[in-house]
């Protein structure tokens, strides 16, 4: 490892780390050292560059608490959460696509019937949902357990909203003989991620819209199939197109039926076995 130079110290590293026993460790760390310090040679990253990378990597760690996690929000930014998501979760062309679970989700969520309001009385769009879980052959999968959580009209969720201290706009749901689950809440709406620390700087810098399109997490498990994680989107929403976590997928938009004072939402959700 004597007299490295910019082109013969990669090697010296990844030499370096040939005594670890951990081989998939080795593999992953190994193609870090690559693809980091050919993007140093690609760019010719000066010092003050690479400072300032660092500062930046600093502040987004500090920021980090047990309510938020911006390094999370660094990866959804970048793509690189839809990434290891798409790659973790190959799909057969006929189930639904899984997107990002989000930070919003809690496992500690109430149950409901068949039907509930899970609004929590809050204000908004009365929105009345009604899903379907199938299997690829179109078989409907009954007592299916069904996730869902989502935003206000205003884009808070629970969490977020002043006075509430239960839980509102979440709920757990299991699918009848027929695969079916519906329940009445009211219609979310698009909403900002957090853009007051190092990610929003970034987003800013970019040029990037910092607005996710309104959406309806779910999540769904049953035994004998893979686990679905999903969201989905109204399809006439104005940020599409500039989700900035690209969790946005064609398959994945939804009309809401507008009726009186209120919209329907149906959706189909097909399960891979395992």
């Amino acid at each position: 490892m004597l007299d490295t130079d910019e082109k013969t110290i990669t090697e010296a590293v990844l030499r370096a780390g040939t005594h670890g026993s951990d081989q998939r460790f080795r593999t992953v760390l190994d193609a870090v050292v690559r693809h980091l310090h050919e993007l140093v040679r690609e760019v010719s990253l000066t010092e003050s560059e690479w400072a300032a990378a660092i500062g930046f990597l600093t502040r987004t760690g500090q920021l980090c608490t047990p309510e938020r996690q911006e390094f999370i929000l660094l990866s959804d930014v970048l793509g690189v959460t839809m990434l290891v998501d798409a790659v973790a979760h190959r799909r057969s062309r006929t189930a639904t696509e899984n997107s990002v679970l989000g930070p919003f989700y809690r496992s500690n969520r109430p149950s409901f019937d068949d039907g509930a309001d899970i609004s929590a009385g809050l204000p908004g769009t009365p929105l009345s949902v009604h899903l379907t879980v199938v299997d690829t052959d179109g078989v409907p999968v009954p007592g299916a357990a069904v996730d869902v959580w989502h935003a206000d009209g205003d884009g808070h969720y629970d969490s977020d909203i002043p006075g509430i201290e239960s839980a509102a706009m979440r709920g757990l749901f299991h699918t009848s003989a027929e695969g079916r689950a519906s329940f009445s809440t009211i219609s979310p709406a698009p909403y900002p991620i957090p853009d007051d620390g190092p990610v929003g700087a970034l987003m800013r810098a970019s040029g990037r819209s910092v607005m996710r399109p309104g959406h309806l997490h779910v999540r769904i498990g049953a035994p004998g199939f893979a686990p679905l994680t999903t969201m989905l989107f109204r399809e006439d929403d104005p940020y599409l197109d500039s989700d900035p976590v690209f969790g946005v997928k064609a398959s994945l938009l939804t009309r809401y039926e507008s009726h009186g004072d209120g919209e329907t939402l149906r959706h189909t959700f097909v399960l891979d076995r395992e």
